[in-house]
């Protein structure tokens, strides 16, 4: 009996919603799509990182992870469903469940000072530590932590001042406690938002790693900031090169002290900077979309010995359509960038590891899915292609030989159920979407060409594209109906149904 094996494996990409979704411990790193943690690794044979396991145990939509700091080989996951579990990377399997979180937590973190504890918050508090190896694995409320004026984004612990940790809220400000000290509530607000109402989320913060007390802070609109959390001031506010850069995300760079980088929003720019000045040193744009999470690994990669042979092309292909090799946008040319790699996730689902030493993309697997595919298909006049549409609103072609993503659909979609590549050499793929209707895309233009609305707003579950005659596409909708038009639009026929229709096909014989 013949076996079939896999050959490949097209990466989900990281989901762009929560804050918490990327984390990394000594030689393997982790982020999450919306239902599963994808989990790489370095091969010491290689010298670069593979995907090592896939951990897929929650039902709803991840909402945060945290690595523990004691243990490479665990690390925490929350997720929509009020769950909570630590897994063992080794063991592949989950070590412990929280089955009730009381509240959907947007922000998880181990506890520094107890390599047994886990912290979890939801939007406005209270924070609650999971003793999970104690003998009744008991969950406890922190004394202070509570009755916030303002949704939390996320929180941090410091990682030497036992029991001290501060959060960022959306309305801009942070929230500093720490044991024998009077707790700070919704303090260090950005200047320009004193007085007011206006809200501008803390998208990033990290403690100073050679300070007990120093913090770095980032503001969606209101840009970077060092600030003191004992004195309640701010050191510096880093200037950037325009007023429409925002900042998404920032790391600590652990083998330069005092250097971190940050990830624009709007583009995928990545910025060096050093505490002592309040300018970059350098900047690259690495995508053409906004950075999503960053996380430096602190353990560099080691130099390719030169005896290995090659990686296969599956695992060494790095830039696609989407990336733009990074010509640097800065004047310092005097200044060398430390060795490090940065994980780096983005808005499109991208998610690559950059060496800064070397200035390029160790790997990138760009615009993967961040949700639940519905629907593939190989392209009938080139097996090497196979597109796929996805609950997250686009269509996305794949190179099957390099495993990468060729192109991708505008997206805002809603849900795209079902694909149909067009008869021929035409390169149009149809798609059928849950709110938007039926359309025709156009892979070499690039953009919709054709929409179809005669089902109204009822969801399209199934589009398919004659191949004995190219002009005709059939769609079946929730409305009851399976719908013949030509592709300019006119309707042929309309066949009623008794309730929702899911599926339809064209004869390969009968036109």
């Amino acid at each position: 009996m013949a076996k079939v094996k896999q050959v490949g494996l097209l990466a989900a990409g990281c989901q762009p919603w929560n804050k918490d979704v990327c984390a990394a411990s000594g030689d393997r790193f982790a982020y999450c799509a919306t239902l599963a943690i994808y989990v790489y690794q370095l091969d010491q044979q290689y010298n670069e990182f593979k995907l090592r396991s896939i951990m897929s145990e929650h039902k709803k939509t991840i909402t945060a992870i945290s690595w523990c700091p004691d243990n490479a080989d665990l690390f925490a996951s929350a997720s929509a469903d009020n769950l909570l579990i630590i897994w063992n990377v080794a063991e592949k399997k989950a070590a412990a469940r929280l089955d009730n979180t009381k509240g959907v937590p947007v922000s998880v973190s181990w506890c520094w000072n107890s390599a047994d504890g886990v912290a979890f918050v939801s939007q406005r508090g209270p924070l609650y530590v999971w003793d999970y190896r104690g003998s009744d694995a008991a969950v406890t409320v922190h004394k202070e932590a509570h009755s916030f004026l303002s949704d939390i984004c996320l929180f941090r612990w410091h990682p030497s001042k036992k029991g001290k940790l501060v959060f960022g809220h959306t309305d801009g400000s942070l929230s500093v406690f720490q044991p024998g000290s009077k707790s700070q509530k919704h303090v260090l607000r950005p200047e320009s938002l004193e007085g007011t109402d206006e809200e501008d989320p803390v998208s990033a913060l990290e403690w100073d790693p050679l300070s007990t007390d120093y913090l770095l802070v980032s503001n969606l609109h209101n840009g970077v900031r060092l600030v003191d959390s004992e004195g309640l001031s701010c050191i510096t506010s880093f200037c950037f090169p325009s007023a429409a850069a925002s900042v998404q995300c920032l790391a600590w760079v652990p083998s330069a002290p005092g250097m971190f980088i940050t990830g624009d929003s709007q583009v995928g720019v990545l910025r060096v900077w050093n505490v002592s000045r309040s300018t970059p040193l350098d900047s690259f744009k690495l995508k053409k979309t906004g950075f999503h999470a960053l996380h430096v690994l602190s353990a560099p990669l080691a130099k390719r010995p030169q005896s290995s042979s090659s990686p296969s092309k599956s695992q060494h292909t790095s830039s696609t359509s989407e990336a733009v090799p990074p010509p640097t946008l800065s004047q310092n040319r005097a200044f060398s960038l430390p060795p490090g790699h940065a994980v780096c996730c983005f808005m499109d689902g991208g998610v690559g590891l950059y060496d800064m030493g070397a200035k390029k993309w160790d790997f990138l697997r760009d615009l993967g899915h961040v949700e639940t595919i519905f629907d593939c298909k190989f392209k009938p006049d080139d097996p090497n292609l196979l597109a796929t549409a996805s609950f997250d609103g686009t269509i996305k072609i794949w190179d099957t030989n390099t495993l990468t993503a060729v192109s991708t659909s505008p997206g805002n979609e809603g849900v795209v159920y079902s694909l149909s590549w067009a008869p021929g050499d035409l390169n149009c793929i149809a798609g059928a979407t849950s709110r938007n209707g039926a359309f025709i895309w156009d892979v070499r233009k690039g953009k919709i060409i054709t929409r179809f609305n005669e089902h109204g707003k009822n969801g399209i579950f199934c589009i398919s594209w004659s191949h004995k005659d190219s002009k005709r596409i059939a769609t079946c909708s929730g409305d009851g109906f399976c719908i013949i038009r030509t592709i300019d639009g006119k309707i042929l026929h309309k066949y009623k149904h008794p309730a929702a229709v899911f599926g339809c096909d064209w004869s390969q014989n009968n036109k």
